[in-house]
């Protein structure tokens, strides 16, 4: 199977499980459907560019947040922070599962599951600015062992 599938199979249990869990637990609709899209509101980094823009999604857009926040809920017995914990893993294991992945600086449709072209990703697109080289420039600049530059956000 291929990698990037098998990511999508991956984010596709993740939002399952962690909506399971949350409606298991006793958490109210209204939240989970106030709470859905939260993470998404990131995006608006993007209108400080392409660097800071992928930087601040990327940051609401892993589980390392989530899995602390629940763990940190489980160890106070604070659920409602164990309710916010399983809606933002859900959100970001819905984004999986529709192929939409961490950003690099490169620009909003260039992601760690491929680049997502207009037509395939959203619907506006939210920097204009790529950040001066191509996602297939960045990618064989990768596999010959050059790294971003932290500062630049460049390769």
């Amino acid at each position: 199977m291929n990698p990037k599938t098998t990511l999508r199979f991956e984010g596709l249990a993740l939002f399952a499980a962690a909506t399971a869990a949350y409606f298991t637990l006793g958490g109210p609709v209204w939240l989970f459907l106030l709470l859905a899209l939260a993470p998404d509101v990131s995006m608006l980094g993007y209108r400080a560019g392409p660097v800071a823009g992928s930087r601040l999604y990327n940051v609401f857009h892993t589980t390392v947040g989530p899995v602390a926040l629940g763990a940190a809920g489980v160890l106070l017995g604070v659920t409602p922070l164990v309710w916010i914990a399983l809606v933002w893993g859900a959100h970001i294991g819905a984004d999986r599962a529709i192929g939409y992945g961490l950003k690099y600086p490169t620009g909003f449709t260039d992601t760690h599951l491929g680049s997502r072209n207009v037509r395939n990703g959203p619907a506006v697109e939210l920097s204009g600015d790529s950040g001066g080289i191509s996602l297939s420039e960045t990618t064989e600049r990768t596999q010959r062992g050059e790294l971003f530059d932290d500062e630049a956000g460049r390769v």
